[in-house]
């Protein structure tokens, strides 16, 4: 179970509500939205300076208030949606690919490749994910390519794992000895007759992981991994502002609730197809 599941497990409740997947789905779509559209939502531009601006509290005409530089804190926190949602659905569409194929292959064809496959997924699982991303950077250097791997590479072992135990369960029921009765080949097999039957653990593996890629961009924004200091990205900005957490909180809450919201959106909508899964 990821961080962002266990630090969200106390909106299981809220999650139940019928309105919850809507509520989930309005903050995704607002901000999807915000990211394509922010340059023409803006009311001043994210990057220019006006130092005789600087840490004005929120009013009327700065409603978020202003940073160090007098930057806009409204309008860099929507520019900021862009950086991390250019992550967080390729990290998670990668990982989904990646984690359903392993998943499949190794439970389907079980043996010394399952074991062998699942022992390399298990040290990947237990290696810290900050040194891996740590080192790619070093050797890769910074950039959305490079985070999109890090970020997919941590959550592809998640998905593999559940789409594996779905596929075992799976692999002993009448329907795939009747099909290996057939003759069909293993792709045949896991393709056309495994596959269409864990789809639901595919798909909230999806909606699951993407809440968890979210997260896990901005932290590593937040400690210097990924999008530079001075970005408007969410991590980014509360890093560079947290120094002056006492003196202009806004500056750090803006981006911080952003992050929040957009978890927490990803998170009801996730718990509403896990449920709509389990009645199944």
């Amino acid at each position: 179970m990821s961080t962002v599941s266990i630090a969200l497990r106390p909106l299981g409740r809220l999650g139940r509500l019928p309105v919850a997947s809507g509520v989930g789905g309005a903050l995704i779509l607002l901000w999807t939205t915000v990211a394509l559209f922010w340059p023409h939502l803006v009311p001043y531009a994210p990057d220019v300076q006006r130092p005789q601006d600087r840490f004005l509290a929120p009013g009327g005409e700065h409603w978020l208030g202003t940073d160090q530089f007098g930057r806009d804190v409204f309008s860099r926190t929507l520019a900021g949606a862009r950086p991390v949602l250019a992550v967080a659905p390729a990290a998670t569409a990668l990982a989904v690919l990646a984690g359903t194929v392993i998943g499949l292959v190794t439970a389907g064809v079980g043996g010394w490749l399952d074991d062998v496959v699942m022992r390399i997924v298990d040290a990947v699982v237990v290696f810290p994910a900050v040194i891996a991303a740590v080192l790619f950077v070093a050797f890769l250097g910074r950039s959305t390519p490079v985070l999109v791997f890090v970020v997919a590479t941590a959550l592809t072992t998640l998905v593999a794992r559940s789409v594996r135990a779905a596929t075992l369960v799976e692999r002993g029921k009448p329907y795939v000895e009747a099909a290996r009765l057939r003759g069909e080949p293993l792709w045949s097999l896991l393709g056309r007759e495994i596959l269409p039957n864990v789809r639901s653990t595919v798909y909230v593996e999806a909606t699951s992981r993407l809440g968890d890629a979210v997260f896990a961009a901005a932290t590593l924004s937040f400690l210097g991994l990924g999008q530079p200091p001075g970005s408007p990205e969410w991590g980014a900005a509360v890093a560079d502002n947290r120094v002056w957490l006492n003196n202009a909180p806004w500056t750090v809450l803006a981006p911080a609730l952003a992050i929040v919201s957009l978890v927490v959106g990803v998170a009801l909508v996730a718990d509403s197809s896990r449920r709509g899964v389990q009645d199944e």
